[in-house]
């Protein structure tokens, strides 16, 4: 008789759960009428770490999509008073893409409605088993072994992308 393969039954899960946590943020999102989509929404807080406005083409390449994908992004958010195009002031012909004062708005809800999703998401772990998810998340999203038993992760700013 085969066993199963442990890593493709893994891979399963991470996919299922990826689509549990997607559709919980979307739920959310929509309660809050906030008017984006998950995908607007990873723009504006990938938007939100820029210290000064960004290039469209930056955004593709931190989003690691099509730089045609971030068009029809900023589109629909633009058309929405949440983000504006921009004059790069050194040179005209670059735009460049900043928040609105409704963006920011919207970006604090959108941190609830993840928070909200995240709680979820989490509640049937016990406070011991988010602490070794958070430890086993960190590796598998650094690509890093873990730190040996007994020491603790600094968690990093920025993750919350």
């Amino acid at each position: 008789m085969d066993t199963p393969d442990a890593d493709g039954l893994l891979a399963e899960q991470l996919l299922r759960l990826t689509r549990r946590v997607h559709r919980i943020q979307k739920r959310h999102l929509q309660s809050r009428g906030l008017g984006v989509t998950p995908a607007q929404s990873r723009l504006l807080r990938t938007l939100a770490h820029y210290g000064s406005p960004p290039r469209m083409a930056d955004l593709a390449e931190r989003l690691e999509v099509v730089p045609r994908a971030v068009t029809t992004l900023v589109d629909g958010l633009e058309a929405s008073g949440k983000v504006r195009r921009v004059p790069d002031p050194t040179n005209r012909r670059v735009i460049r893409i900043e928040l609105t004062e409704d963006g920011v708005r919207v970006l604090r809800e959108l941190h609830g409605a993840r928070r909200e999703a995240a709680e979820d998401i989490l509640e049937p772990l016990t406070d011991e088993q988010r602490a070794v998810l958070g430890g086993l998340l960190d590796t598998l999203v650094d690509g890093t072994p873990a730190p040996p038993d007994g020491v603790e992760a600094v968690r990093g700013p920025g993750r919350d992308c």
